[in-house]
């Protein structure tokens, strides 16, 4: 009899054991380290913020899939403005060149470093294209003077996020130049994506890339060299707003 109790006893625990095993997923299950929550994508979403990356490896931001130009649309990140999820190390980023059967775009996750990496890739190959052979001794294009402490009163502010390899590669110009200016992470700082579209929009322009660069009322979309040089001299000259 005894032995029999003890076979019985087995058998149950052995059932129960099954049983919780089979329990549905309530919704409390842990995320998989390495991927974001599911997000649903579709052509209605709103209060999205859509980054695409040009082959110049200069980055851009839409607020709907069908402004994102088809050249971006197989590799764009996105943010929800009421979610916290895909805003720090793992991004949301969609595939929006093709729709799944229910009209949604998949999307997928990826690591900060990566996003970087694929930006700086192409930031690389554009430079490589366009970079005419240097003879020995000859100085690179890139390498210029200080500017002088005239600019140093001409504050820029700078429209970007962290991820922006052109952004930082803007603060790094400003700074050898010895120009003051204000980083404003579009992302992070309260208020800076809608004060960027503000400038952006009195300033005639639509989307554009980041970092937005504002040389007292001159409205740069992208980071160029000569392009910020030149509003420098601006608003040294008192021309500026």
């Amino acid at each position: 009899m005894r032995r029999r109790a003890i076979l019985l006893l087995a058998a149950a625990a052995l059932s129960t054991a099954a049983a919780c095993s089979k329990k549905a997923d309530d919704g409390t299950t842990p995320v998989p380290d390495g991927a974001l929550p599911p997000l649903a994508l579709n052509d209605d979403s709103a209060e999205l913020m859509l980054t695409w990356i040009d082959d110049k490896g200069d980055t851009h931001v839409d607020l709907h899939p069908a402004d994102v130009p088809a050249a971006g649309r197989a590799m764009v990140r996105v943010v929800v403005s009421d979610h916290e999820a895909g805003t720090r190390e793992l991004f949301y980023v969609a595939d929006l060149s093709k729709k799944r059967d229910d009209g949604s775009y998949a999307t997928t996750t990826m690591r900060r470093r990566a996003w970087e990496g694929e930006i700086e890739k192409r930031r690389e190959a554009y430079l490589a294209r366009l970079a005419p052979p240097r003879a020995p001794g000859t100085a690179s294009p890139g390498e210029r003077p200080p500017v002088g402490q005239e600019h140093g009163a001409a504050k820029v502010i700078i429209y970007g996020a962290s991820w922006c390899g052109p952004c930082h590669q803007a603060a790094d110009y400003l700074k050898s130049r010895g120009v003051a200016y204000e980083l404003k992470d579009i992302e992070e700082t309260p208020g800076a994506a809608a004060e960027m579209r503000d400038k952006l929009t009195r300033a005639g322009q639509r989307g554009g890339s980041i970092p937005v660069l504002d040389v007292r009322g001159q409205i740069l979309i992208g980071f160029s060299p000569e392009a910020v040089d030149r509003a420098l001299a601006k608003a040294a000259s008192g021309t500026a707003l």
